[in-house]
Formats: structure tokens, C-alpha cells, sequence
């Protein structure tokens, strides 16, 4: 009577409605039992009913427990996502910004370069006006073709020397080749002590271009070794070797 008494009652206490239809089913065998039975059924309910809600409760726990580590397993792992998602967009932008730096800077050198390099082209057109404008005393220019064509024949110390030269200026240098070949003379007779002679001949055929500034061409040896004493090709050598004082005097503490 203790057990068939028990069963609905538990299964009251698990299942409501189930329970329910059972008791009202049993309910008189429940009261025809002992009082001293039925508080021993009582006591078995409550302590079944305990021992259930502290397994559910550790449950509860432990399923919590397990949450929270998971939980923060997946808060850590996101953090180090956005981390380093983070740390890589630094990086990109700080890359970005040394990238822009750098082409400015060089854009900036550049644009400095090229402005040194249009007022050095400054100088030298301005050199070729002012060139243009002493060659046109005629004494003067005669002397300077001169001492050109005397330069030449010291370096080549051949016996026969062409001199080219702009067709206007035939008349020119072909007034100037005697007295070239004379101060050949004296001047190797002066730094050796020999007597030696140069014949100068104006190249009739081969002519410099007529929008030079002038000055003279010496070949020899059937045109296979060539002296440029123009006037161009020597501004042009004394504008390079003058670059370093001109950039100093112009830019100086500009050279960053």
C-alpha cells in the first residue's frame, strides 16, 4: 500500500497534470493508509524532491560554469581578432604615410632641382647673349680665334692642320691663320728649344652650324682626331666646372 500509495505522488511532483490524474485515481487508497506510513511516504517525497533540486541545481551550475568559459574563450579569441585587425591597419596606415612622406619629399627635391636647374640654363643663355654681343668687335674676336686655333695645334703637334668653322666666319679665321701658325712656333720653341712648323688649311667643304656662336674645329689625319675649340663647346666646359660656385652662391644653405 506504502509504494502504491508513493508512485502517484512522485509522479505528481514531476509531472503536474500527469500527477494529478493519478491522484484523484488513488486518492482513496492514499487515505485509507497509516498515519505513521504516510509521513514515511512524506519523508521519502521531500528528500527525493531535495535530491532532485540540488542535482538540478548543480546542473544549473555547472552548465553556467561552462557557458562563462566558453563565453570567455570567445570574448578572448574576438579581442585578439580585433586586435590584431587593429594592429594591421596601423601599420597599413602608418606604411601609407611613410609612402606619402617619401613622395613628397622627393617630389619636393625634384621641383627644387629642376628650379637650381632653370636658373643655371638662366646664366647660361644670358652667357651666350653677352658672348654673342663681345663677338661682335671684330679685333677682339680675331684675337680669341686666334688663341683657339693655337690651342688646338698645341695639343694635336701635327704638321697639317684643318680648321672648320662657321661659313661666316670664312673671311675671319682665314685671317687669322698666319699669325696662328707664327705663335705655334715661337711657342714650342720656347717650352722645347726645336724649331717645328704646323700648315693650317681652312676646310672649305665641312662647315660648324651657322646657329653656333663661333670659334673653330682643328682636325688632322684625315679627320680622325678632332679638337672642339668652339665657342659653345668651351662656355659649356666652363659653365660645368663653374656649377659648384654658382650653386653655392646662388643656393647656398639650400642643399636639403
Amino acid at each position: 500500500q506504502a509504494v502504491l500509495a508513493l508512485c502517484p505522488r512522485l509522479v505528481a511532483c514531476t509531472w503536474p497534470h500527469f500527477g494529478r490524474l493519478h491522484l484523484l485515481q488513488s486518492s482513496s487508497a492514499a487515505m485509507d493508509m497509516p498515519a505513521d506510513t504516510q509521513k514515511q511516504v512524506d519523508g521519502m517525497i521531500f528528500h527525493i524532491l531535495s535530491e532532485a533540486k540540488d542535482k538540478a541545481e548543480e546542473i544549473n551550475a555547472k552548465a553556467l560554469q561552462e557557458f562563462n568559459i566558453e563565453k570567455a574563450k570567445v570574448v578572448k579569441s574576438e579581442k585578439e581578432k580585433i586586435q590584431q585587425e587593429y594592429e594591421r591597419k596601423v601599420k597599413s596606415i602608418d606604411t601609407e604615410r611613410a609612402i606619402a612622406r617619401s613622395t613628397a619629399i622627393n617630389k619636393s627635391r625634384l621641383e627644387k632641382i629642376k628650379a637650381r636647374q632653370d636658373v643655371i640654363m638662366q646664366i647660361a643663355a644670358d652667357s651666350k647673349e653677352r658672348l654673342r654681343a663681345e663677338l661682335r668687335d671684330q679685333a677682339k674676336t680675331k684675337e680669341f680665334i686666334t688663341s683657339l686655333i693655337v690651342q688646338g695645334m698645341l695639343m694635336l703637334l701635327e704638321d697639317h692642320v684643318q680648321v672648320r668653322c662657321r661659313s661666316a666666319d670664312d673671311a675671319l679665321v682665314s685671317s687669322c691663320l698666319a699669325g696662328a701658325m707664327e705663335r705655334y712656333s715661337q711657342a714650342i720653341v720656347k717650352e722645347t728649344g726645336a724649331a717645328k712648323t704646323c700648315k693650317l688649311a681652312l676646310d672649305k667643304e665641312t662647315k660648324l652650324p651657322a646657329d653656333c656662336l663661333g670659334g673653330v674645329v682643328l682636325t688632322c689625319q684625315n679627320g680622325t682626331i678632332v679638337i672642339d675649340n668652339t665657342v659653345d663647346s668651351r662656355m659649356g666646359l666652363v659653365l660645368e666646372q663653374a656649377k659648384p660656385t654658382i650653386r653655392r652662391l646662388l643656393f647656398h644653405g639650400q642643399e636639403s
